[in-house]
């Protein structure tokens, strides 16, 4: 068990905890849980003029970050480097932040496409293990901001 499914123990949600061959990437998550790239969701930490914020969007989806300045209301944010990651979230292993935006103690912005699902996956801390929720319980825990971040074209896979 991970710090991320204590959290959700002590709320009462309810989860699916997937454990899963090294994976530092959605795509890699995705190919070892043997589940579609839309269901797992991505958790990127962002730098931003009033601290870190979480972007929440599909595994299969890039980042656009002229829509992420909009939907953060800052001209300047940027994407989290590695450093201020490992720094800022030591309990987590860099690929593997959770996207739960109430545990980080960070504001969540989730991309509509994420809410589109019945349910989501995503890192639970380390890069082996996992946790699959439904969105209804997901959403009712957290405190998340709607907003279209990702660029229209696809990933391949």
């Amino acid at each position: 068990m991970t710090t991320v499914t204590h959290y959700l123990d002590d709320r009462g949600i309810v989860y699916e905890r997937l454990e899963h061959a090294r994976a530092s990437t959605a795509m890699d998550e995705a190919l070892s849980l043997d589940v579609a790239m839309d269901e797992v969701a991505k958790a990127i930490v962002l730098d931003a003029e009033r601290g870190h914020a979480l972007a929440v969007v599909p595994g299969r989806r890039h980042l656009d970050m002229h829509k992420i300045r909009v939907a953060l209301e800052d001209p300047h944010a940027k994407l989290a480097t590695e450093a201020e990651i490992a720094r800022d979230f030591p309990e987590f292993e860099l690929g593997a932040v959770p996207a739960l935006g109430s545990f980080l103690h960070v504001p969540a912005y989730v991309d509509p496409e994420v809410i589109g699902n019945d349910f989501v996956v995503f890192a639970a801390g380390t890069q082996t293990e996992s946790v699959r929720i439904s969105i209804a319980d997901l959403l009712a825990d957290e405190s998340v901001i709607v907003a279209p971040l990702t660029k229209r074209e696809q990933l391949v896979g």
